[in-house]
């Protein structure tokens, strides 16, 4: 039976808090080595003594370093005493940051959109920032690597990029019924001010059978598994789009919402190469009067609990019967969450859209400031 509990306890801010290890990262300071070998390097950027407002993604790589991507003044890189922004004027491909990941040899890969079709790549070696050309299209093709990097390729693209450890491909999606009915009922010649493709992407995420799971605009979730193209639940969540994905301990997906989830049919399990629908849609629990029926970002902790981060109404935790909520606040009001990562410590930090960065002390959510 689900129920709903409320925990008790006092929110307060902490003055300074240290995330990690000192490594001393510092404007055209000499770096230690770090994951992937690099030897020591230079790294050029901007000290300053605060992060932007406006951070909407959060990284933590091999070498504990944080990295926070604002929504218009680049990327950060912390290692809890140095604070450094790179822009730009950095070489940073853009400024308003939409991902961040990092290789087995501890490049840092920066994703950026400015909303014009033209997202692009930027690569840190440790040393300076640089823009990844496009593979000719010509030779791209899509394929599925355990070591591949994806990234939405921006707003009114409909495509997505795929570093494969020697090119980045910007990849289409195959036409479907449902993107070629929206396109007919919005030509962009009698509604040009709907800049944005159905094909967009929002969210990208590995599920635990090594699949794609990419979440768009109006079109629902696209699973890609190597070889073919599962899409599932069409105009879920509305205009709101699938934001997040996220993959129950029972194995089910949320796409965004509680309100339904969806289940692996028995036959696609033992039948991979079966041409029926691979999933079904279930309902789930809530009711869209409950105020965490719909989440911005998610993530699975060590239990398999899941953490829902909504625009307004907190984080839920879902640990499979019971929905616990923490607020999130500044000066006792609620405020929007953009985003919930999970850093290689199990500690869990919010990006927010005007309030900053928060992290969990293992009972609240508490502003972050170093």
């Amino acid at each position: 039976m689900f129920t709903m509990r409320r925990p008790i306890f006092a929110l307060f801010v902490v003055a300074s808090l240290h995330a990690c290890a000192p490594r001393g990262m510092a404007l055209d300071s000499t770096l230690g080595p770090h994951a992937g070998g690099h030897a020591s390097s230079i790294a050029t950027g901007d000290t300053v003594t605060e992060i932007d407002k406006a951070i909407w993604i959060v990284f933590q790589a091999a070498d504990d370093a944080y990295w926070f991507g604002s929504n218009g003044q680049g990327v950060y890189r912390s290692d809890g005493q140095t604070i450094v922004r790179f822009g730009t004027e950095h070489g940073l491909s853009g400024n308003q940051i939409r991902a961040i990941q990092e290789d087995r040899a501890g490049n840092i890969y920066v994703c950026s959109d400015s909303g014009r079709n033209d997202g692009a790549v930027s690569r840190f070696d440790g040393r300076a920032f640089s823009t990844l050309p496009v593979a000719d299209p010509t030779t791209s093709e899509w394929k599925l690597g355990s070591d591949d990097l994806w990234f939405p390729a921006g707003q009114d693209s409909g495509a997505v990029f795929c570093w494969d450890g020697r090119s980045l491909h910007r990849l289409a999606f195959p036409k479907t019924a449902a993107g070629d009915a929206h396109f007919a009922a919005l030509p962009r010649s009698k509604f040009p001010n709907a800049k944005y493709s159905p094909y967009d992407v929002y969210t990208i995420t590995r599920d635990s059978k090594g699949r794609l799971w990419f979440g768009t605009a109006t079109l629902g979730a696209c699973c890609y598994d190597g070889s073919s193209f599962e899409w599932v639940g069409h105009a879920e969540n509305g205009s709101f789009g699938v934001r997040s994905i996220v993959e129950a301990k029972d194995g089910t997906f949320w796409l965004s919402n509680t309100l339904s989830r969806f289940a692996e049919i028995p036959h696609a399990v033992t039948d991979p190469s079966a041409t029926a629908p691979r999933f079904r849609k279930e309902p789930s629990f809530a009711t869209d009067a409950d105020p965490f029926s719909a989440f911005m970002s998610a993530v699975k902790d060590k239990n398999g609990d899941l953490w829902l981060a909504t625009l307004g109404a907190g984080v839920w935790r879902y640990d499979g019967t019971v929905m616990t909520h923490y607020p999130v606040t500044h000066n006792g009001a609620a405020i929007w969450v953009y985003s919930i990562y999970q850093d290689r410590h199990g500690v869990l930090w919010l990006g927010t859209q005007g309030h900053g960065l928060y992290k969990f002390n293992g009972e609240a959510f508490e502003e972050f400031k170093y």
